[in-house]
């Protein structure tokens, strides 16, 4: 699907436009339908179908959805659903209408206005929030998962038209009660210039 194609239907979902594709996943701007005319935008975010024959990949998609199920909060980009269609699994997650903070600073580096200190100070202080919800979260049983997203980079920051600041991107975070360790002795997971 082109960034200009018809709409396509992806199991319960209809895609209508591919928003970004990266080295393993694809995210497409998508609408959900209801009853009675109910429709909703969001996105689908799906493993690319090359990688869905990999189990480890598979494995580490689908505790980015149940983690980032877990999380409602203002700063955070929630998770609607976990899903598999055409082979391959996808999360339903809101749509925020903007920009992610990687375009915002490439586009104000490029018209020679650098982002405004108090703004750089409101979204960390926001991103701030976020992650401290998600630190503190704690499961059903009321022990505290210490999740840590580990992959904090301004392509995973989303900042709406409305001036919300969400992170999004919980693929390689890491809860301290997960039931498999997904970090090797000796590995980095993130982007290094943001460690």
């Amino acid at each position: 699907m082109s960034q200009a194609a018809a709409p396509v239907l992806y199991g319960k979902y209809q895609l209508l436009e591919l928003l970004a594709r990266g080295g393993m996943a694809e995210v497409f701007k998508a609408k959900s339908h209801g009853v009675e005319g109910f429709e909703k935008v969001l996105v689908i975010k799906r493993i690319l179908p090359e990688l869905s024959e990999n189990p480890r990949f598979v494995e580490m998609f689908i505790n980015e959805a149940k983690i980032a199920v877990t999380l409602s909060h203002a700063n955070i980009v929630q998770v609607f659903d976990l899903g598999r269609a055409d082979e391959c699994y996808f999360i339903a997650m809101e749509y925020v209408a903007g920009y992610d903070l990687a375009t915002v600073l490439t586009r104000g580096r490029k018209i020679g206005r650098p982002l405004p200190q108090e703004l750089a100070v409101y979204v960390v202080s926001e991103l701030a929030k976020g992650l401290d919800y998600a630190h503190r979260r704690r499961d059903a049983q009321q022990r505290q998962l210490h999740i840590v997203h580990r992959d904090v980079s301004p392509q995973n920051v989303l900042v709406s038209f409305e001036g919300e600041v969400k992170l999004t991107d919980f693929g390689i975070a890491k809860a301290a009660l997960a039931m498999e360790e997904n970090t090797d002795a000796g590995v980095l997971k993130g982007k290094y210039a943001y460690m």
